[in-house]
This record gives structure tokens, C-alpha cells and sequence, in this order.
């Protein structure tokens, strides 16, 4: 089950708010969530950004067309469209700085396994890679080639202590409850838990938080 799906049982009209409403919804919730949460989400399904690029196309060969009239009321609709599209364009560039920098951080922990491969979209995985095997290679022709081979992996787990920095799950994080449900949350002296109502906002660690999310009973704020 994903929000979509939740914000269809509490309103029933949500499939009569125009699709491009919805997706310029899903990409602000998709937008809020990834640059709170210390870990990279999945990318986002149902081919949500490609329709989000091509109406951005299209509004800037709107804008294009529509340039150079000097009708007051032409003028007045281009600096709506332009802020719109403004509005848009930010959106997107932003939560894809959110997730390179993430990628960034911690390239080998998302290249490590085929689940955390598949939170990635095929070009976001194509430049981890390469940006890992670059950085690689600078690290070999800088100092690391002068180690003994055994030493010069970067992925290392020897002595049960892994070499490959992982996101801090122990982040508090914000989330917004969709439903009642049941809140169970760690702390530094004990544990607890309670009775979430739905729109409480609480705070928790993420990985507890994470459950939360990935059940669709909760949002990221």
C-alpha cells in the first residue's frame, strides 16, 4: 500500500483531483520526505518523474511560444506559467541533490547489495558506480597501490568491523500519522510506545520511523 492508496480511504474524491495535482503532490511529499530521512528511498514508481519532465518540456515550449506578445493578458499568463514552472523545476532539482548527496556519502553502502541497488533509478545507479570506481582508482594511484593487495579493498569487513559507512538509522526524524495506529519507539533509558491518532505528529529514530512508513502509516514531514 502506498500514500496514494491511503489518501483514497480517507478521501474518497482524491481520484477526481486532476493527475497533474496529484503528481505535483506525490513529487512534494516524495521531495519533503527524502531530504528529512538520513537514508536514501526508493525512487519513486508508476513513472511519476517522467510524466513531471515532460509537462516541464512542455510548459517551456509554452513559454517559448508565447514569448514576445505584448498583450497584457498573454503577459499576465506567462508569469503564471513561468511560476509554475519555476516552481517545478525546483522541486526537481532539489530532491536530486537530496539523493546525489546521499549517493555520494555513502556510495558502497548502496552499491552493496541488489536491495539497496533497486532505491536507486538506472542513472542514479550508473553514476554510482562510476563515481565509486573513479574514486577508486584515484585512491590506487595516490597511496593505495603501495598496500599490500589484501589491504586495498575498500569494502573490508575483517575483524567483523565494516570498512563501508552506512546512513546513522538512530536520526530523529518528524513523521505525520495517516491512520490510527500503534507507535513503538526506542530510547536512550527505555523503550515505549502509544496510541497514535491519525494526523499526530511524532518524533522517532528512523528506524523505527522506517516501519511506520513503509507500512503506509505514516508520512515523513
Amino acid at each position: 500500500m502506498d500514500i496514494d492508496d491511503i489518501l483514497r480511504e480517507v478521501d474518497p474524491t482524491f481520484d477526481l483531483i486532476p493527475e497533474e495535482t496529484r503528481d505535483l503532490q506525490a513529487l512534494t511529499r516524495a521531495w519533503m520526505a527524502e531530504r528529512s530521512s538520513p537514508e536514501l528511498l526508493d525512487w519513486p514508481a508508476e513513472g511519476l518523474f517522467e510524466r513531471i519532465n515532460e509537462r516541464i518540456k512542455q510548459q517551456i515550449e509554452k513559454v517559448e511560444d508565447m514569448t514576445g506578445d505584448m498583450d497584457p493578458k498573454t503577459n499576465f499568463a506567462l508569469i503564471v506559467i513561468q511560476t509554475e514552472l519555476e516552481r517545478y523545476k525546483y522541486l526537481v532539482r532539489s530532491y536530486l541533490r537530496a539523493r546525489i548527496a546521499k549517493i555520494d556519502k555513502h556510495t558502497l553502502h548502496y552499491l552493496s547489495s541488489p536491495l539497496l541497488q533497486a532505491r536507486l533509478s538506472p542513472p542514479e545507479l550508473a553514476y554510482a558506480t562510476r563515481h565509486q570506481a573513479l574514486l577508486h582508482n584515484h585512491y590506487l594511484s595516490s597511496f593505495l597501490s603501495s598496500f599490500p593487495a589484501p589491504l586495498q579493498n575498500l569494502n573490508d569487513t575483517a575483524g567483523n568491523t565494516s570498512m563501508v559507512d552506512a546512513p546513522d538509522l538512530d536520526m530523529a526524524v518528524f513523521v505525520r500519522l495517516l491512520k490510527d495506529t500503534l507507535v513503538k519507539g526506542r530510547g536512550t533509558d527505555a523503550d515505549g510506545e502509544m496510541n497514535g491518532k491519525n494526523g499526530d505528529i511524532v518524533i522517532l529514530r528512523w528506524a523505527d520511523a522506517k516501519k511506520l512508513v513503509d507500512s503506509g502509516s505514516a508520512e515523513v514531514v
